[in-house]
């Protein structure tokens, strides 16, 4: 019975949230500063998951400023919200997300860089951006698995965004991320979004779930120190790996 109230109140609000996001930007982003506009991404991160009645656990030291390249594992696109509320950055996402109705726009006032990942000549176009923008001392994020997994493991790394950060000596952050049950501390694997999974399949998953945590373990800061983008993109994810532990 709980359930059965619980689960449409936290719709209500997911929903209640997303349209403030668009007000939000609508209103008030074109008289706030950048910094400003910042700091009222990471609050309508943190309040859209209380909505979704989600947890968020920070663990280790959050970077305070850029320039810095954020690194972490993929599972949701639950992801992104909890970066967010854990630290505002930038990310890099594939360009059909600009498009996507809602989400798009939201994405788009959050700061993000797109990529069509079939174009070699946008790829180059985008590290090329991204070193400009870790230049001015931004803080981005990617998830270089380039798609979701299951949670229980990090698939390979590619590689070849990380030559914005080498190209600068710009130093990167690993972030372990994971989802945990809050009474048993088991996985989650509500919020996954893999495979044949929908995502209002994972929302509802998610929507539905209880004592849900989200925990992201920030790593210590590292540099290229003469490894190839390859090397370090390896290197990088043994670091992700260890943190979700």
């Amino acid at each position: 019975m709980v359930a059965l109230v619980r689960v449409p109140w936290r719709l209500l609000r997911m929903l209640a949230q997303l349209l403030r996001g668009l007000w939000i930007i609508q209103r008030r982003f074109p008289g706030m500063e950048p910094a400003a506009r910042d700091l009222a991404v990471q609050a309508w991160a943190k309040t859209m998951l209380q909505c979704l009645g989600v947890q968020l656990q920070v663990r280790g030291s959050v970077p305070q400023s850029g320039p810095v390249l954020l690194v972490a594992n993929h599972i949701s696109w639950l992801d992104i919200v909890v970066m967010h509320a854990a630290r505002h950055c930038r990310f890099i996402s594939k360009a059909d997300i600009a498009h996507w109705p809602l989400v798009g726009a939201l994405a788009t006032a959050g700061g993000t860089l797109y990529i069509t990942r079939e174009s070699r000549r946008d790829a180059l176009r985008v590290v090329h951006h991204m070193a400009d923008c870790l230049g001015s001392g931004e803080v981005l994020a990617v998830f270089p698995e380039g798609t979701t997994g299951d949670g229980s493991t990090v698939l390979p790394f590619h590689a070849n965004l990380l030559q914005a950060a080498i190209s600068i000596d710009a130093p990167v952050v690993p972030i372990g991320m994971k989802f945990l049950n809050a009474h048993s501390g088991q996985t989650s694997y509500a919020p996954c979004y893999i495979g044949d999974d929908t995502l209002l399949g994972s929302v509802w998953r998610t929507l539905c779930a209880q004592d849900l945590v989200a925990v992201v373990h920030f790593g210590k800061a590292q540099h290229s120190a003469g490894r190839d983008r390859r090397a370090w993109a390896a290197d990088l994810r043994e670091s992700v790996i260890a943190l979700r532990d």
